[in-house]
């Protein structure tokens, strides 16, 4: 009963570092925005500090404003924060339970709180052509933006979040 009871308290005494080094998000505060084509060429592989964010910044192709979808890296995992949207144009709009619309102050609208995480830390973009510019933005400047409609326009393109020294997958 003795080694029993050693053992519980051993456990115990452990649980707070059970999770340190668990995951390669956790043993880095530092994880990579990676975009990549479908030939597999690299635009864009930043370095994204836990709680960085970026945006895809792109102009509506019927109505010609900005819209921009910010994403953050929460703990190695990124989760579409909030999306800006000048106007309820086509196929945009605030769907009611996903974040919480409040004006901009300018006619348009920022849904803040949105929080999703994003599966596999991966989606595809069908690049938009020059006029819809999909483009890669730091909120905070560090790094600079890259116009991914330059590199791509009419192709798919892998937007992903990796731990350091992974290898990013097409």
């Amino acid at each position: 009963m003795q080694w029993q009871q050693r053992l519980v308290a051993l456990l115990i005494a452990c649980c707070p570092f059970a999770e340190v080094g668990a995951s390669p998000a956790s043993a880095s505060a530092f994880m990579r925005l990676v975009v990549v084509t479908e030939q597999g060429d690299t635009l864009v592989d930043e370095a994204v500090p836990a709680d960085g964010r970026w945006c895809i910044r792109w102009q509506h192709s019927v109505e010609h404003f900005t819209v921009l979808d910010c994403y953050r890296n929460v703990a190695g995992v990124m989760q579409l924060e909030r999306s800006h949207q000048p106007d309820f144009a086509a196929g945009l709009g605030h769907i009611f339970g996903r974040g919480k619309q409040v004006s901009d102050g300018e006619g348009g609208y920022w849904i803040n709180a949105i929080n999703e995480p994003v599966a596999n830390n991966r989606y595809v973009l069908r690049v938009g052509s020059p006029a819809v510019n999909h483009r890669v933005v730091w909120p905070d400047g560090e790094h600079a933006s890259v116009s991914l409609s330059e590199h791509a326009a009419g192709q798919r393109v892998t937007i992903q979040l990796i731990a350091p020294h992974a290898s990013p997958r097409e």
